[in-house]
């Protein structure tokens, strides 16, 4: 059974860090391309960035460039997001997904989130 459980969301003052952590079980970690989407009240969900299975960050979304760092331990089938000088706009749900298989057919299993609330 496949499953993603996020886990590091809170409450933070603007400007303050918080580390979001994603444990996979159920299939091969070391092989599936990670990703960490959010998805704020009343708008869709957007892609926030995602890793390689060799650990290649193929991209961030503008808004995040230069605060957010995505990192992965395959020994612990863990991704992590480092987030860093947060700001009310960040504030979503934080959802884990991966996508294993090939080219010829992915499969794509998402967390249930983790909420992330920047406010003073």
């Amino acid at each position: 059974q496949v499953q993603l459980v996020e886990s590091g969301g809170g409450l933070v003052q603007p400007g303050g860090s918080l580390t979001l952590s994603c444990v996979a079980s159920g299939f091969t970690f070391s092989s599936a391309a990670m990703s960490w989407y959010r998805q704020a009240p009343g708008k869709q969900r957007e892609l926030v960035t995602t890793i390689t299975s060799a650990g290649g960050i193929t991209n961030y979304i503008a808004s995040v460039k230069g605060r957010f760092t995505i990192s992965r331990d395959n020994a612990k089938n863990t991704v992590y997001l480092q987030m860093n000088s947060l700001k009310p706009e960040d504030t979503a749900v934080y959802y884990c997904q991966a996508r294993s298989g090939t080219v010829y057919k992915y499969l794509y299993y998402w967390g249930r989130g983790t909420q992330v609330t920047v406010s003073s």
